[in-house]
């Protein structure tokens, strides 16, 4: 049944009154799907999982998608589903990492994740963590990640022997100038990411964090652009920037003598900047390139997946072709260097580095495959096909008498009213489960109950997206959907929506 605001009386829904059966038992704490052989705590109202109930079309609990629950199943500190948010190594749409020598971009969403098992919604944390704190540019965080401390050596290390052969005289002084030198590449590669972050809050596209990690950075743009021309805009404008300080780097090398310190450092600036915008502009995902070939495909198409498939397998094919070129490239001498006929050691960091730069592309681009289809299936995810209906009951009810009030009208849920019938607290399912059915006619619904606050409110029309935000932003186990009017509509649970989740991730798109 559906219940009313303010008046706390019943109006129609479904017309066969639900029978008291047994149904599937409580998720687990952390959100472990429910066994559908599993019984429910006897006494409470629920259908039979072999015989489910005609939902009323009008009313809560219609299309739903998750199998019926009876009230007082789901287990405590049950959290809503999240959208995937990136890990490293695993970009979402509107990411570019960039690694340090041959440069990598990247493409969250956001893989993908970090959180979530195989099949379930990662669980993302309230605040972005990462490593560390650098500030906070256009009010994005900045994050340095302990990897990166990695690359700092390893550049400095590498960098400081070709300086060796270029200006001997340093001695040990030049792994300082090394040093700055990792210092300033990856103050490039940061520039690099604040163009696709100002480029993304110009569209109105939330930004989580950025961070400078081992294979370069990544900027954790959370939404999709809403038009192919704007996707194209936001991938462009990182390599476009690279481009930019390379031709700076370029401009400021031309009064500078040769074979100076500043000489070397703005050269290896420029050539640097020079392959991170070639690099990036690689036509497949998850590099910018690829992006761009994305919104390329989705404006002919009009089809937004159809641009991510495409861009995804070209970024598979650049994925082995990196794993098999640049090794060949490295030994034959194209790349500049002298052509190697033997196996050294140079030729096996060569092909070490190939297969670090082609697990993260073939990564990004499946990543990028995952998050598409999660996006599709996204808007199957609606607040008034989630929702249960509810039983409006005084705060001294009984807990026996309340739930024979909702096995009588077919309700799966108890709303604590007050005296003029209007909510004030959603009993907790969870407590419902913890109390023996012998005490529960000495058991008041109200100590049972969680007082409601404004973020346990949500419109029954929110979907997709917008409701996972609106869960994601005030976690709880229940929450009260009510009607644009105020009315009520019903009790979602967090376990149903995370269900639901599930179910249609496991769809093919």
């Amino acid at each position: 049944m559906d219940v009313s605001g303010g008046s706390g009386q019943p109006r129609s829904g479904n017309d066969e009154p639900a029978r008291p059966q047994s149904g599937p038992t409580a998720p687990a704490a952390d959100g472990t799907p429910p066994d559908p052989a599993a019984a429910s705590t006897p006494g409470t109202p629920g259908p039979d999982p072999q015989d489910p109930p005609k939902p009323a079309p009008d009313g809560p609990g219609a299309e739903s998608p998750a199998p019926d629950t009876p009230a007082g199943t789901p287990a405590p500190e049950t959290r809503a589903p999240q959208t995937p948010a990136p890990g490293p190594g695993t970009p979402e749409p509107g990411h570019t990492p960039h690694p340090p020598a041959h440069h990598a971009a990247g493409g969250e969403p956001p893989g993908t994740g970090r959180g979530g098992g195989p099949g379930r919604p990662p669980q993302r944390k309230p605040e972005p963590g990462g490593g560390l704190l650098m500030g906070r540019p256009f009010g994005v965080p900045v994050y340095v990640a302990p990897s990166w401390f990695l690359v700092a050596a390893l550049i400095t290390w590498v960098f400081g022997g070709q300086l060796d052969r270029v200006l001997p005289e340093l001695g040990a002084a030049r792994y300082l100038v090394s040093l700055f030198f990792a210092v300033a590449f990856y103050a490039s590669v940061l520039v690099h990411e604040l163009a696709h972050t100002v480029a993304a809050l110009r569209f109105k596209l939330p930004v989580r964090r950025i961070q400078l990690q081992f294979f370069g950075g990544v900027s954790e743009i959370e939404k999709e652009a809403e038009t192919p021309g704007r996707e194209f805009v936001l991938a462009f404008v990182g390599p476009l920037l690279s481009l930019v300080l390379s031709g700076v780097f370029y401009l400021a090398l031309l009064p500078v003598e040769p074979g100076t310190v500043p000489g070397v450092l703005l050269a290896g600036l420029m050539i640097s900047n020079l392959l991170v915008a070639a690099f990036n502009l690689l036509p497949g995902l998850p590099l910018d390139g690829g992006r761009m070939l994305r919104a390329v495909v989705w404006k002919i198409t009009g089809k937004p997946m159809h641009g991510t498939v495409a861009a995804a397998w070209v970024g598979r094919a650049l994925a082995v072709s990196v794993l098999i070129g640049l090794p060949l490239l490295t030994q034959s001498g194209a790349l500049g260097s002298d052509a190697v006929d033997n196996v050294g050691m140079d030729t096996v960091m060569d092909a070490l580095l190939a297969a670090i730069l082609a697990a993260i592309i073939w990564t990004g681009a499946g990543n990028s495959l995952r998050m598409a289809r999660l996006r599709e299936h996204l808007p199957e995810l609606r607040a008034r096909a989630l929702t249960r209906r509810a039983v409006p009951v005084p705060a001294d009810t009984p807990l026996s008498e309340a739930l024979r009030r909702a096995n009588a009208s077919g309700a799966r849920a108890l709303v604590v009213v007050d005296s003029e019938g209007g909510p004030v607290s959603l009993v907790r399912e969870a407590g419902i489960v913890g109390v023996p059915e012998h005490r529960r006619p000495w058991v008041p619904v109200s100590t049972l109950a969680q007082d409601l606050t404004d973020g346990m409110r949500v419109s029954a029309e929110l979907s997709g997206e917008e409701l996972l935000d609106a869960l994601r932003a005030n976690p709880a186990s229940e929450y009260l959907v009510v009607e644009d009017t105020g009315a009520i509509y019903g009790v979602l649970s967090a376990a149903d929506v995370e269900r639901a989740f599930v179910k249609a991730m496991a769809r093919p798109s």
